[in-house]
Formats: C-alpha cells, structure tokens, sequence
C-alpha cells in the first residue's frame, strides 16, 4: 500500500486574497545566552504574508530556526541570521520577520559599603526586525532605583530649622547640646519622602553594533541616577544609600534629563526612549516625564 501524502493546508490559495503584516507565534518558550549565562525566555517570532493568495505561513520553520539561539551568544548578528532563515523558509510568501525576545538579566551587585552582594533582576526585551533588507535591534531595559523629593527635602529643612529656633531661642549655643539635638527626633521633627522607581528604557541600535552591551548601558543608567535599589545590605550600607539619596535629590523630570545625557555619550545607541515613573508615596498617583533623542513618534 502507498503511503498516503499529509496534506498541506497552508499551502493553499486563501478564499480572501488579502496580505497580513505579521503572522507567527507568541510566548515561545526557550533558553538564550547572555554575559555567559543561559537564561530562560519567551520570544515572538513571525513574518509578513505578503502573497495575499496565500492561505497561511509555515510556522513550525520559525520554530526550528530558533534552535540556533541556543548554540551562540546573543548578538545583532545571531538575530540577523535567524530572521534571515525565516525569510529563507519562506521565500516568496514574505518579505519582512520579526523576533522579539524577553527575559530577565540577573547581575550579582555589590553593597555600597559592606563586603555583602546579592542578584537583582532586570526585565529586558530584545526586539529585531529584517523588512526589505533593512535590519534594526531595539532593546527594552526595566531598572528600578530610588528617588527623593527635593520639594519635600527643602520642606524638611524648613521644620527643622524652626524647631530649632523654638528649642534655642535667647540662650547660649553649647556644641554638646546642639550635637545631641541633631540626633534627636525631638530636633528632626521631620524627614523628605522617598519612592522606588522605575526607568523604562527604549534603545536602537547602530546598524553597525556588534553586541547588545546590555551590562553597559544599565551601569552607565545606574551611575546617572545615583540610587539604584540594593540587594544584601547591613547598617553602614543603608547609611550610604541615605547618604546617596540626600545627595542625589531629584524630580522625575531631573532623572529623565540625567538618563538623556548618560545615553547620548554610549556609542552604541542610535536613538531612545526614556521614561521614568516615580511611584509616589505622597500622592495615590504617580510622577511620569518622558525624554526621548532620534526616537521617532508613533
């Protein structure tokens, strides 16, 4: 008996001759190499269809292609040769593919003072495409840090200072009570508000990067803003990110124009996006500013 032939359904002429700008699959689930490490990730992968008469793409080619990123470090050039394969797989039904991969960096950071370290987790996507011989990586970067009111710092110190003229009016100033005042709640009557966080980064790359340098930009983002959010921590550490944070006061509108200049100096960065929330803690509402530098609008 002859083997009966499977039937290709895909491969047949659509009742509706119509072209389709992303056809594929979501949430794939795979593993990636990044900084020597292989993390668990979810990516989307598909291509355009655009032979309207055709009924469908061939989806498990996409799938396969995958299989490379498990192999190599990921890089602009990985991604270019995986988005090629899927164009190859699917020579004369489209001309542009996608892949978008999300994943969670872990970098190991060290406390501010102490000898303690501990892992924080940074939510990165890695976005590419390849349309008409045109190939672009964007990167989506999630950092959480501290920041401290400078209205309600110089709020504060106004308290302060008129409880200090209430508890020394007309007498003679003794350093050992002025001293012993400061350390008092009695003399600090009162304390700025502080909030986690959080600046979303959206970046293109030049055509031309050779690595993602994920690492990079998210320390030159920390050092611009002064506060990143610690892990393992003992007295003299948070004694430091006090003093970090009473230095570095600062509106969402400060940290915006801070991530502007710190990632117009990385030479891998052709445009971005920033935008910067401040989980108010005064307010039930959040503060929001976006900065952006050869980012096209939507």
């Amino acid at each position: 008996m002859n083997a009966l032939t499977l039937p290709d359904i895909a491969a047949q002429a659509s009742r509706q001759a119509l072209s389709l700008e992303w056809v594929g699959m979501c949430g794939i689930a795979l593993p990636v190499l990044l900084d020597g490490k292989l993390l668990s990730a979810t990516a989307d992968a598909g291509v355009s269809l655009d032979n309207d008469e055709a009924r469908g793409i061939h989806m498990s080619r996409l799938y396969l292609a995958l299989q490379t990123l498990e192999q190599e470090t990921l890089s602009p050039k990985l991604l270019r040769q995986v988005l090629s394969s899927f164009l190859d797989s699917h020579e004369g039904l489209s001309n542009s593919a996608y892949l978008n991969i999300h994943t969670d960096l872990l970098l190991k950071r060290p406390a501010l003072i102490s000898p303690l370290a501990g892992w924080k987790s940074y939510p990165v996507s890695i976005e590419a495409r390849l349309k008409n011989a045109m190939f672009h990586v964007e990167l989506k970067i999630a950092l959480p840090y501290s920041s401290t009111c400078p209205c309600s710092a110089a709020l504060s110190r106004q308290l302060i200072q008129e409880k200090f003229v209430e508890d020394f009016a007309n007498q003679a100033l003794q350093h050992t009570e002025v001293l012993a005042w400061l350390g008092s709640t009695e003399g600090i009557v009162a304390t700025p508000h502080s909030q986690r966080s959080t600046a979303q980064l959206s970046l293109r790359l030049h055509d031309s990067q050779e690595e993602l340098a994920l690492i990079a930009v998210i320390n030159d983002a920390e050092a611009a803003l002064g506060t990143a959010v610690q892990t393992a921590v003992k007295r003299a550490d948070e004694q430091a990110f006090a003093l970090a944070n009473g230095q570095n006061l600062m509106f969402c509108e400060d940290a915006a124009r801070r991530l502007n200049l710190a990632l117009k100096r990385s030479p891998g960065i052709a445009g971005f996006l920033v935008r910067v929330i401040h989980a108010e803690s005064l307010h039930a509402h959040d503060a929001v500013a976006e900065s952006r530098w050869n980012w096209e609008t939507a």
